[in-house]
């Protein structure tokens, strides 16, 4: 029986023809499927214990979605309705934040837009002649919201602003540095050059001055070869170390090949060469403890390898030092015990530290109890004999083991960059913990006293003056992984307090008294969660640093959540729910669990620069949080070995360990933005004066799919920073290619330059001493994770005057 088209009309309502029928259908077909997506979705989630938000509005999306679909203009004002409620839920979720409002809206705001498109056309068919002109000006206010929107996702999103002038002093007569001598330029670990050729005023005319190539391009497949090496300059030449244990010399001018060395290292894995150790006879140095004399290599380097070797190289021919220990070399195995191929390696610069040249170790992560010893060795800089050994589960062992014995096996050790106060004579040691990391019920009393430590030893004799612990019975690879700096604080009575100050995985920033490890910015021994794994113990507090800013640590909530769509931000929302999460110090245990910040940090090996005129210090950090959980051993595959991710074996104990980034399935963090800042610290009230977002997704992006945008989200960053006199911050440990130049005053900035490849290296300065020019110096290598990669060494000038 055929129906009267009436009664159609009354059922389904009448429908637009062509174009408009088009937009009809693309709106209902839209809103149908995300309505599905985020209805399902969220049903999922309020089932978990989160939002109910979610699963309304997705069933308010479908409803109208099937009632634009038979033609009833009451389905655009039911989404109408709902889009209005959005937009005060999402306020009300995620403040006025920009990023967290995007995600939430936008996707919604493009289905605001075209309802506001279609309803003229819908009204008309069914009840004739509509006024487009108002739906059309919401359309346009709609558009011009989202437009705004999409040009906003290219400005920085400062998230601590400068609100005070911050003096340049220019670099008087006779204080011009003179040379790049160490990995962060002093002992002290400062990054700061006193010069100021190259200033704010003519920083847009600086360009590439030459460009090296050192032959050695780094292969990696997340844990692999890195170029990480910051160069050193003294006088007329460049000294460059590649992650394959290779050291070239270039001149300063042209960047062209003095000579190469090549130590012929071998290692499966971790290969990188953050920096060389320096030395050069003075009248002014102290008589070593074995009292040795100059010998025929007055200026040398230090190159420690990939495979357990500290190698004394003649800086000005490249020869090896015949002198120091057998033939140039020391053996670094020597007294270890079994080390098998890419447990143990050097990947951090030697300290040279007067008479003696010290060096600490990496030991492989996760894989087993009883890996080869922390143990901190000191030899004299001319004979390369041992000078004092510290042994972490032996203090009493000053040299080496006695015969058939080794050093203490599995204990903290020094993997990162150690300084030195050649007043005090005092060595620091930022240590790391007893692996494996996330499991501890078997470490020694040692152990845990002197894990995740700063631990001052003498410098003559290895013998400990004081120790000051971050991070108690550590569970979270929450290891010291930068190098501590030492400045003098100004006391605002025309005196000076040394403090140091160490930057940490956790997001805190430590202040002591270096001469006495007593905490200069307030340290809080708070209550933190137990777990409840059996066998393991918990230690009730852990120190929080709250006299310093905290920098990317916070408590993570549900409304934290990003995404880069709705679907994507729902998953992580349900993936956080899902998992437990008490802070910083949530212990791991047979469920999922996030840590946050996870053992990448926080703040890593970059360690920081400092405007030491002004007492700024800058500090860059990354934020990606960790879901772990243990594994029973039973559960444990025999093949277990991530390294950086994955499931973690931990021989020994009666639990491996998996460990997984927390990431959406687009592979992007799963809270919100930045990932990664650059930020200033006024060392003398202890406040963050400003704190900006750092680097863009130009070169990577969802899936790992680069974007070609600018967008300056802040993504994660490792490597140093330099600062000068002139009031500028160089950095280029981005994952986009690029070196870049803050103003130390506002953070502001204020010029970069495309390099070929990324960069995980620090930038460095000299001024030539044959030229008077001053020159900014960069390696790229690759950005981490980056399959582009390179082995540039690039020089920076101003050109010359015409």
């Amino acid at each position: 029986m055929r129906r009267d088209s009436k009664e159609t009309e009354m059922a389904f309502g009448s429908a637009p023809r062509g174009i408009p029928r088009i937009l009809q259908w693309l709106l209902a077909g839209l809103m149908l499927l995300i309505g599905l997506a985020v209805g399902g979705l969220g049903f999922k989630l309020a089932a978990v214990g989160g939002s109910f938000y979610f699963v309304i509005m997705g069933v308010v999306m479908v409803i109208a979605a099937l009632l634009i679909f038979l033609n009833r203009s009451s389905g655009i004002v039911l989404y109408g309705i709902a889009f209005i409620a959005s937009l005060f839920w999402a306020v009300s979720d995620a403040g006025w934040d920009f990023w967290p409002l995007f995600s939430r809206l936008f996707t919604f705001a493009v289905l605001a837009f075209l309802c506001a498109i279609v309803w003229p056309f819908l009204r008309a068919a069914n009840r004739g002649a509509a006024n487009k002109a108002p739906a059309y000006g919401v359309a346009a206010v709609l558009a011009l919201a989202m437009l705004v929107s999409l040009g906003w996702m290219f400005k920085p999103q400062t998230l601590v602003a400068a609100n005070e002038p911050v003096p340049v002093k220019p670099v008087a007569p006779g204080e011009q540095q003179k040379n790049w001598e160490h990995w962060g330029n002093t002992t002290h670990g400062d990054r700061f050059a006193a010069l100021d050729q190259i200033n704010k005023q003519n920083i847009s005319d600086l360009k590439v001055a030459w460009v090296a190539h050192t032959g050695d391009i780094p292969q990696s497949n997340g844990s692999g070869a890195e170029d990480q090496n910051t160069p050193l300059q003294i006088g007329d030449t460049l000294y460059v170390c590649t992650p394959y244990s290779k050291v070239l010399a270039l001149d300063v001018d042209s960047g062209k090949e003095k000579w190469r060395y090549d130590s012929k290292a071998t290692a499966p894995n971790w290969q990188r060469c953050r920096g060389l150790g320096y030395f050069e006879d003075h009248a002014n140095v102290t008589a070593s403890q074995t009292g040795t004399s100059p010998a025929a290599c007055p200026r040398r380097l230090f190159l420690p390898t990939t495979d357990a070797r500290l190698i004394a190289i003649n800086a000005d021919t490249g020869k090896v030092c015949d002198d120091f220990g057998d033939h140039g070399t020391v053996d670094l195995s020597i007294g270890m015990g079994e080390i098998k191929p890419g447990y143990y390696q050097q990947t951090s610069t030697p300290l040279v530290a007067g008479n003696v040249v010290v060096v600490g170790g990496r030991v492989a992560d996760n894989f087993s109890t009883g890996e080869p010893p922390g143990v901190v060795r000191a030899y004299d800089v001319h004979t390369g004999k041992l000078a004092w050994a510290w042994d972490p589960g032996n203090p009493n062992l000053t040299g080496l083991p006695p015969e058939g014995q080794t050093y203490t096996r599995g204990t903290p050790n020094v993997w990162s960059a150690m300084s030195y106060d050649a007043k005090l004579n005092l060595i620091y040691l930022p240590t790391g913990n007893a692996t494996p990391d996330f499991w501890a019920g078997e470490r020694t009393a040692l152990d845990d006293k002197y894990s995740s430590s700063i631990v001052a030893v003498d410098a003559a004799t290895g013998q400990v003056r004081w120790h000051f612990q971050t991070t108690h019975h550590d569970l979270w690879d929450f290891d010291l992984p930068s190098q501590p700096l030492l400045y003098d604080l100004p006391d605002g009575k025309g005196g000076t307090t040394p403090v140091l100050v160490q930057t940490s995985k956790q997001g805190m920033i430590f202040m002591l008294n270096r001469e006495t490890g007593k905490p200069v910015a307030k340290v809080e021994e708070r209550p933190v969660p137990a777990g409840n794994v059996e066998g393991e113990r918990y230690s009730p507090t852990q120190p929080y640093s709250v006299g310093m800013p905290m920098i990317g640590n916070q408590t993570l909530t549900e409304s934290d959540m990003w995404g880069a769509t709705p679907v994507d931000l729902l998953l992580c929302r349900i993936q956080f729910k899902e998992m437990r999460h008490q802070g910083v110090f949530t212990p791991p245990g047979l469920d999922r669990s996030l840590q946050f910040p996870g053992s990448l940090g926080g703040m890593n090996w970059g360690s920081v620069s400092v405007d030491p005129n002004n007492s700024l210090m800058f500090v860059n950090d990354m934020r990606l949080g960790l879901a772990n959980y243990m594994v029973p051993r039973a559960n444990v595959a025999k093949n277990a070995s991530g390294i950086e991710m994955g499931i973690v074996p931990m021989d020994g104990t009666p639990f491996g360990a998996m460990r997984e980034r927390f990431l959406s399935p687009l592979g992007i963090p799963c809270q919100k933005p930045p990932f990664g800042t650059m930020s200033a610290v006024d060392l003398k009230t202890g406040k963050l004066v400003w704190q900006v977002p750092v680097g863009t997704v130009e070169d990577t992006g969802p899936l790992g799919i680069r974007m070609h945008m600018p967008i300056p989200i802040g993504m994660p960053t490792l490597g140093a920073s330099l600062s000068t006199q002139s009031g500028l911050l160089f950095f280029a440990g981005t994952q986009d290619f690029y070196l870049r130049a803050f103003d130390t005053a506002t953070g502001k900035e204020i010029w970069k330059d495309r390099l070929p490849v990324g960069s995980q290296s620090g930038p460095m300065t000299y001024v030539s001493p044959k030229t008077g020019k001053q020159y900014i110096v960069i390696n790229a290598g690759g950005a981490r994770q980056s399959p582009d990669r390179g082995d540039y060494v690039i020089a920076y000038a101003l050109p010359d005057k015409q």
